[in-house]
């Protein structure tokens, strides 16, 4: 893999991040709640509203789905942080997916603790600690080829 693509994956994998970090401190996710609510009273389907939250969650999981083979394609032939960026930004999105459900028997489970952590902050930080030290990873080995270019 060129670095032009290689760079580009990171500076995608850094705006998904940044995207997150905004909606969190924006609380953006309980406002579409909301949103979807009062749609949902208005139009007289709040009783029906979890077949909605269902096919919701269906669709945006399939998106995903189909995104990996596009992903696997572009990574194919990255050096292994970039894989194991790839593992930790899923971990990620696999919180953000099950926060999005927010159906009762998934929040009974990742609200649960394990060590006094929750499951959910487990997921969350586990994809981000993964991606953190894939990124410190490339950046090392990146900086020493540059080192060993400069020298020669």
């Amino acid at each position: 893999m060129n670095d032009r693509s290689d760079a580009s994956i990171w500076r995608f994998i850094s705006l998904f991040f940044f995207i997150l970090g905004v909606n969190k401190q924006l609380d953006l996710q309980s406002g579409m709640t909301e949103l979807g609510r009062m749609i949902a009273h208005s139009q007289g389907w709040y009783e029906r509203r979890q077949a909605v939250q269902i096919y919701f969650v269906v669709s945006v999981a399939a998106g995903c789905l189909a995104i990996v083979p596009a992903l696997i394609y572009c990574i194919r032939k990255s050096p292994i942080q970039m894989w194991i960026a790839s593992v930790g930004s899923m971990f990620v999105l696999g919180y953000v997916l099950i926060r999005a459900a927010s159906f009762h028997h998934l929040d009974s489970f990742f609200g649960s603790r394990l060590l006094g952590l929750k499951w959910y902050w487990i997921l969350e930080m586990a994809g981000i600690l993964i991606v953190l030290l894939a990124s410190e990873w490339r950046r090392a080995k990146v900086v020493h080829q540059m080192s060993g270019l400069i020298a020669s």
